[in-house]
């Protein structure tokens, strides 16, 4: 069955295409968002101004919420802030016992740890809605059309407002729509740069050729990271037969799947943030040479010093991360209590031991790859690519881009199965995401 067959059966089933139809209805309104300037700012002005390119932190943001920052959109602080209400949490929940005990309560536990985040995502959102409006006042002073304390005061209700629209925006698309909303609302942004950087990148490129070839080492590019996402090292687990009542549990072999690259797109997302806090201070200390000169070399990403200090990070991150995710002595714990053993290996410690093993072999290369992918923009930049439509090849927007669109479409052929159709790929499912 060819693949455009495939993609009229999504069509087919009333209800995966009611789905679709409800998600891309949501992404819309989420991009006229971006567009709409929050009151008491001039966007005539802010237009003339430019977005620029995604090299320093304010970029970055500006990309992840499709160019509402550099607008002052309502949208302006997009998603960011429940992202880093998401990050905080999970992180506490390696540390804080009682964090960890909502972990372990199931559905409820989820629900309570949801919530907190929404509360999370508000303050923070309250917090960064200032600095917004700080900066603003001190990048574009002409651009505000009303008193600073006003505008302060009007950044704080228009973009928290704003944030948690885009929040409700993406738990409906997590609920009644199709893939994750929250990590959809992202992708969206990151795609609507697309467009614009590669017509920058046509017009400064005099050769039709270098375009082709750099066309074509995109895609390889994206090939890679999408055996690097699905790369997976699955362990067999043996379950002991067991009767209960007339029943016989047990007695097969599954698979314990560990993934190459656990981290995902954390730690090229934790070196970024610990590369742009000497762009952080100098916005507090522009008199300071010292710290002047850090915020210069910070916001360089193309230079041989920063690649390699951010890959060193990138590398460490990876392991950090990877740690706080997956935890060994839990999975051999739940193996034993239900029955599983790997063979040729005692369970209890010499089992903790044996995966722990595993995962560092594994992670390893994983890290060492996706530093490269970290750095990769900062590569092709020094080559003539311009900045812009450098930061597709790797690093956050590519490892994002890739991740979401996989999860997305899994979502999308697991109803092709349950209706009794062919998924994208001749064996049924994604390869790469094999059942366990």
């Amino acid at each position: 069955m060819s693949l455009i067959e495939n993609f009229q059966n999504i069509f087919k089933i009333e209800e995966l295409r009611n789905r679709i139809l409800y998600t891309i209805g949501i992404l819309l309104i989420f991009r006229v968002g971006t567009f709409i300037t929050m009151p008491g700012v001039d966007a005539t002005i802010l237009a003339e101004a430019g977005d620029g390119p995604a090299t320093d932190f304010l970029g970055l943001i500006n990309l992840f919420v499709g160019g509402a920052f550099a607008r002052a959109g309502v949208f302006a602080l997009g998603i960011m802030p429940y992202i880093t209400a998401a990050i905080i949490i999970q992180l506490m929940g390696a540390v804080v016992p009682y964090f960890q005990k909502l972990q372990r309560e199931g559905e409820d536990g989820r629900r309570k740890i949801n919530q907190l985040t929404r509360y999370g995502t508000v303050l923070i959102t309250l917090i960064q809605s200032i600095g917004f409006g700080i900066n603003l006042l001190a990048t574009q002073p002409e651009a505000i059309v009303v008193g600073r304390t006003a505008f302060i005061i009007n950044c704080m209700i228009v973009l928290t407002a704003g944030t948690v629209f885009v929040m409700w925006l993406g738990e409906r698309i997590t609920e009644r729509g199709i893939g994750n909303g929250i990590s959809l609302l992202i992708m969206i942004g990151i795609i609507a740069a697309l467009p614009t950087n590669f017509a920058n990148e046509v017009r400064t490129q005099a050769n039709a050729i270098i375009v082709v070839i750099e066309v074509l080492v995109l895609v390889g590019i994206t090939g890679s990271v999408v055996l690097l996402t699905q790369g997976q090292r699955r362990i067999p687990v043996q379950y002991a037969r067991r009767v209960v009542g007339r029943k016989v549990y047990g007695g097969t072999t599954q698979y314990l799947p560990l993934r190459v690259n656990a981290a995902g797109v954390m730690p090229i997302i934790f070196a970024q943030s610990i590369m742009f806090i000497p762009s952080t201070f100098g916005m507090f200390f522009p008199n300071n040479d010292t710290i002047q000169a850090l915020t210069r070399w910070s916001g360089d990403f193309t230079g041989l010093t920063y690649s390699i200090v951010f890959f060193i990070i990138c590398v460490f991150f990876t392991f950090f991360y990877t740690a706080i995710v997956i935890n060994p002595k839990e999975m051999a714990d739940t193996m034993k209590r239900q029955g599983g053993f790997i063979p040729g290996v005692r369970p209890g410690k010499q089992t903790v031991e044996f995966i722990d093993n595993i995962l560092t072999k594994i992670t390893f290369p994983g890290a060492l790859f996706l530093s490269f992918v970290a750095i990769l923009p900062a590569i092709v930049a020094n080559l003539g690519v311009t900045p812009g439509f450098a930061m597709f090849y790797g690093g956050t927007s590519l490892l994002i881009i890739v991740g979401v669109g996989l999860d997305t479409l899994q979502q999308v052929e697991s109803h092709l199965m349950m209706r009794h159709y062919d998924g994208f790929m001749k064996s049924g499912r994604i390869k790469g995401r094999r059942r366990m």
